[in-house]
């Protein structure tokens, strides 16, 4: 069997998607998605242009040696759009192989460590009330872990909540909008939040707050100590992620859970956090860590480390990457949460899939490969549309430096 054509389709039901699809001479084929959300075009061009002509002719059942010789042949390595590139052709290759092999593609990684995979989702408001509101929603959903996400008084915009609560798409803008930021309105609000919302459904509800990076290690250790009597499953993104040693401080101050990681490309961008038990979720993806090879890599290291796995689900990853995400999940035996935000009607139009959500938990599809698909004439109905995420700027006009 031999690749014959890698096909890169960019589409926008709602928000961009890139998704290449591999075909192979003996009919079989595999999708992997290669969405950057905000730059999304760059990594088509680098497939399109660098990458698909290197794919064709080869054996699409060599996924260890087609991953190394596309991370070790590329002289400038890593990076977001080198390794969604990646990612996408690692995951088209493990949908091939599981269909080849008649199996799915959980199978493969060793077979079910658990029997659904338990997701999270949003409730977000402009007040409190509203956040109420939309926690119980979830919990009547089914839901048994929630983010929770507010407006902070004094501020016009708070990133993380939205109008539309099932289906959020924070890249709202053809340029990118701006918003204004106050750490400490922010630091002063959020405990008053949790106090409510755990006054209002109890200590056993899991609850997460997610930080968007927003503070600097001594800010993010205060918030962290201040939650501890709400009991939070985690504290995300409380500082930008480049530099570890701010992990430590949080470290010596807070016991409240710290998962970080959705921006990292590779094990090396998480390796010390791990190494240290810094972390307790590791957030990375199958779509912005080189595919399902180099993400199972990432969580055999952390399961050495006492870290659990948390990946990212925003709606910025196509249900092609929800789909292999799932798989590794119910595979690994570190397994913590997955995010999970709902798509629209018109991306599941695009990507039909054959994954299911009940009572708290996500289900892969039992068919052979990924069990997800693009239809490339309904995809072919939405063109790209430019989108971009805000920038945050302080009361004073600075744009927030972390």
């Amino acid at each position: 069997m031999r690749i014959v054509d890698a096909r890169v389709i960019v589409t926008c039901p709602g928000r961009n998607f890139v998704t290449l699809k591999i075909v192979t001479d003996e009919g079989v084929t595999g999708v992997g998605d290669a969405t950057l959300n905000g730059r999304e075009l760059a990594v088509a061009s680098y497939l399109r242009d660098h990458v698909v002509p290197l794919l064709i002719g080869r054996d699409p059942a060599r996924i260890e040696d087609t991953w190394q010789y596309l991370y070790q042949g590329a002289y400038w390595r890593r990076g977001p759009v080198t390794m969604s590139a990646i990612a996408a052709v690692d995951t088209a290759l493990w949908d091939i192989k599981g269909k080849v092999a008649g199996l799915p593609v959980y199978q493969l990684l060793g077979g079910r460590s658990r029997d659904g995979v338990t997701v999270y989702g949003h409730a977000n408001g402009e007040t409190v009330e509203d956040v109420l509101v939309e926690v119980a929603r979830y919990v009547d959903l089914g839901y048994r872990a929630i983010r929770v996400q507010c407006g902070v008084p004094g501020l016009p915009k708070t990133y993380g909540v939205s109008a539309d609560k099932l289906f959020y798409e924070p890249a709202d803008a053809a340029l990118p909008s701006e918003a204004t930021w106050s750490t400490a309105r922010y630091l002063a609000h959020v405990p008053t939040v949790f106090a409510r919302v755990r006054d209002e459904f109890g200590p056993t509800l899991r609850l997460l707050h997610d930080v968007h990076h927003r503070l600097s290690p001594i800010e993010a250790a205060r918030l962290g100590r201040s939650l501890e009597p709400y009991a939070l499953t985690w504290m995300e993104d409380p500082v930008p992620a480049e530099l570890p040693e701010g992990f430590r401080l949080i470290r010596q101050h807070t016991t409240t859970p710290v998962a970080v990681g959705e921006v990292f490309n590779t094990i090396w961008d998480a390796a010390q956090l791990i190494r240290e038990q810094l972390i307790d979720y590791i957030r990375t993806t199958v779509v912005h860590a080189g595919g399902i090879t180099h993400l199972r890599r990432i969580f055999d290291l952390a399961a050495l480390h006492h870290v659990r796995s948390g990946s990212h689900g925003a709606t910025d990853l196509s249900p092609v990457c929800m789909a292999a995400a799932l798989h590794v999940d119910l595979a690994i035996p570190n397994f913590g949460l997955q995010e999970y935000m709902r798509h629209t009607d018109a991306t599941d139009e695009v990507f039909p899939h054959g994954y299911h959500y009940a009572d708290g938990y996500l289900h892969p599809a039992e068919t052979p490969g990924l069990g997800v698909d693009i239809d490339e004439q309904a995809a072919a109905r939405y063109p790209y549309a430019p989108a971009y995420l805000p920038v945050n700027r302080l009361e004073d006009g600075t744009v927030h430096p972390w």
